[in-house]
């Protein structure tokens, strides 16, 4: 078999690194010129999984990235595939550094960009306008979607309100409202009651349950110009009683949404939610690092954009850790950390449990190189605020906020928190879609963006195909942000996606 130059069939991430990535699939015996002489390829490699290019003996750290991404479990010879077969977990690989690095992000060149989108009584600036059926308890649930679709076709006389969608959930009775359970899901409940993408809200509960409507309608800014209506089907005599009235509410509502217009705000304004799933072995090389191109570009022109993902960036936590802005924030982001590691083990599991099973096929192997990829979400911008789940996000800048993995979970809880726009990085073809605040999607690997055009609105797979760069892919990225904000639909908007994707975290105890 003739020889290929490696540098064309694998990228090297770093020189001291070990592996390199499979840009294409290797199979056994491929013949690969190197500087070293010529290297053979031992066992099939497929794309985006790791070769070795060295030889690491049992017990020793193999890295990519220029960080540890575990232990040989074996003795690892060059031309080897890298995997779980052969790789483990580095238990304490790195050292916490607390606010070390600094980074001036450099200003935005030209005039002021800016975005068209609904400014807001209470100061903040929406990029949709939709009207919320927010339940206050699992029971309302089935009223709630009762009245949502029964609204939808007449908003076809109102072309200036983008929908009407239903959140529900499984909890809100049964539930200590004082407890640790009961505080997340009246957080999450109060930020989307909130969140400025909303310019009507009808508020439905039960009765009878521990979170009480009024709880939630009393959490709206004094300054707000959110049109809100109130019902409990109790009150109202039943769902059918509840749906007429519902339906009469929101109808009396549309005239007045549909007169409010965009308008010019600074891109400064924006509040971008930052996150992944099924991450493949390109996650870290393509769409994330783009993406953090693109944040970085959003911090510099005074914006907002926050991480997620508490038990996907373990691992990589010190690359945040030195880049926060003092002690505090650094040392918030590990008591999150450690909290998470308890939580984990009190479950029976740990946090390198993860990465899922599609993440290994995709070429992923412990939670350390899946971490240490999604952190490149986050750009080189100081991390300048912790939050806890759903908490309202007040820090300008890069902040981080505690959610789980899950990806519905976590885009809920940065929603919550005020994230007008999301953004969501995917390998192995995730289908996430949320509201009010739209998706944009990112594919990782240009194979997977052509299988599932239809669900992807960007391909950063052409960074290692070598037709962009990152710095061009995230400049992309950044201008298609501003174009959504703006009201260009995302491709999970017009499949209509986002309501069932409504998923508090549940935690605590229920009696």
């Amino acid at each position: 078999m003739s020889e290929a130059s490696l540098d064309s069939w694998t990228l090297r991430l770093a020189d001291a690194d070990e592996v390199v990535v499979a840009i294409r699939d290797l199979p056994v015996g491929t013949v690969l010129a190197t500087p070293d002489g010529p290297l053979a390829v031992r066992a099939d490699v497929p794309r985006g999984h790791k070769l070795a290019v060295r030889d690491v003996a049992a017990g020793g750290r193999v890295h990519k990235y220029g960080q540890s991404i575990g232990r040989a479990s074996v003795d690892i010879t060059a031309g080897d595939h890298v995997h779980v077969h052969n790789l483990g977990m580095d238990e304490g690989s790195a050292t916490h550094e607390i606010a070390t690095v600094h980074t001036e992000l450099a200003p935005p060149v030209g005039p002021a960009r800016t975005f068209q989108g609904y400014r807001r009584a209470d100061g903040s600036v929406g990029t949709r306008n939709y009207v919320g059926i927010l339940t206050s308890v699992n029971c309302s649930a089935s009223t709630a979607r009762m009245i949502a679709d029964r609204v939808t076709p007449l908003l076809a006389a109102y072309p200036h309100v983008d929908g009407v969608m239903a959140l529900t959930h499984q909890s809100g009775c049964g539930l200590i409202p004082a407890s640790t359970g009961g505080g997340v899901l009246q957080r999450t409940l109060h930020g989307y009651a909130r969140h400025p993408n909303f310019g009507g809200l009808l508020v439905l509960g039960l009765g009878c349950e521990m979170v009480q409507v009024q709880s939630i309608v009393d959490t709206l800014p004094v300054r707000s110009d959110t049109i809100v209506e109130s019902l409990t089907i109790q009150d109202e005599g039943g769902i059918r009683a509840t749906v007429a009235r519902g339906v009469a509410a929101i109808e009396a509502m549309l005239p007045l949404l549909d007169q409010r217009r965009r308008e010019p705000a600074p891109v400064s304004e924006l509040v971008l939610g930052l996150n992944c799933g099924g991450s493949d072995g390109y996650s870290g090389i393509t769409a994330n690092p783009a993406l953090g191109y693109a944040s970085d570009l959003l911090v510099a022109a005074g914006g907002t954009s926050v991480l997620a993902e508490t038990p996907e960036i373990y691992g990589a936590e010190h690359l945040l850790t030195r880049r926060a802005v003092d002690g505090t924030v650094a040392r918030a982001l590990l008591e999150r950390i450690d909290w998470w590691k308890s939580y984990a083990e009190a479950g029976g599991g740990s946090l390198d449990n993860n990465p899922s099973p599609g993440n290994k096929a995709g070429g992923l192997t412990t939670i350390l190189e899946k971490s240490l990829g999604a952190v490149a979400k986050a750009g080189h911008a100081d991390l300048s605020a912790v939050y806890q789940y759903a908490e309202p996000m007040t820090v300008r800048g890069m902040g981080f906020m505690d959610t789980p993995g899950y990806d519905p979970v976590s885009v809920t809880g940065l929603v919550a928190g005020g994230a007008t726009v999301v953004c969501f990085t995917t390998g192995r073809g995730s289908v996430l879609g949320t509201r009010p605040a739209p998706t944009l999607k990112v594919a990782t690997n240009t194979e997977m963006y052509t299988r599932m055009r239809d669900d992807m609105d960007l391909n950063a797979g052409r960074i290692v195909d070598g037709d962009a760069t990152v710095a061009q892919v995230g400049q992309e990225i950044f201008e298609r942000l501003i174009a959504v904000a703006s009201g260009e639909q995302t491709a999970s908007e017009e499949l209509g996606l986002g309501q069932d994707e409504f998923v508090p975290w549940q935690l605590g105890v229920v009696t």
